[in-house]
């Protein structure tokens, strides 16, 4: 194993720490789900919600291989209420990088009239698409008249997404959504890559050129909540 690749495991695992999610148990799955492979980036998404007198967390990690998108998806709940039985859900899924059909990526900039070049994002939405699973989205439709109550049916959007990631400078920190930022472009080129047999060199968060040969369904419920 070449120093570079160590390195990028290492990264790995170091996410996993710093998330502080059960993060043995969370890097021996991702891990056993890369199956020998090296990472060449990854993203690990930690969430809290709260439900009443419970709170539930969440960690989404994405690991980008040479052929593999790998999505790890763990839950914790409590199973008492003095919180001493805890239960951890896992999901895993591989997914070629040749069957991944889109990658979007949706930005918000706070102030744009004065934006400038060094200006931070404040959140970003990461969608990738594999399955052909669609989201629907509708809401009555109206014709502009805010005096017309007649019935006018339903408009909606429809988008295509696997896995959606929400990453918030707020919420998550500006490094957060730079390292999400990251991953998303070494993806997309991975993925471009893929689809035209063309060989690309990746960039990895460390500045490595690398060489490539690249939220599932489990989360897209998670992602509704």
């Amino acid at each position: 194993m070449t120093p570079s690749l160590s390195k990028q495991r290492r990264d790995l695992d170091s996410s996993l720490e710093r998330a502080g999610f059960y993060p043995r148990l969370v890097a021996d799955v991702v891990h056993d789900a890369l199956d020998g492979r090296e990472p060449l980036s990854h993203v690990a998404h930690l969430e809290t919600h709260f439900e009443r007198t419970e709170v539930h967390r969440h960690i989404t990690v994405l690991v980008l291989t040479e052929d593999m998108l790998v999505i790890t998806h763990v839950d914790d709940q409590q199973l008492d209420d003095t919180g001493e039985q805890v239960m951890a859900q896992i999901s895993t899924e591989s997914v070629p990088v040749s069957q991944i059909r889109s990658v979007v990526l949706s930005y918000l900039y706070a102030q744009p009239q004065d934006y400038k070049p060094s200006d931070q994002t404040r959140e970003m939405t990461l969608a990738i698409a594999w399955s052909g699973g669609q989201r629907l989205d509708m809401g009555p439709a109206s014709c502009g008249d805010a005096q017309c109550d007649a019935d006018h049916g339903y408009t909606g959007t429809v988008a295509q997404e696997d896995i959606v990631l929400r990453v918030s400078a707020e919420a998550d920190g500006v490094q957060a959504v730079q390292n999400a930022k990251s991953f998303a472009r070494a993806l997309r080129q991975v993925n471009t890559a893929s689809s035209t047999g063309g060989g690309l060199a990746l960039t990895s968060e460390a500045g490595e050129r690398r060489q490539p040969g690249f939220g599932g369904r489990f989360t897209r419920a998670h992602h509704q909540r």
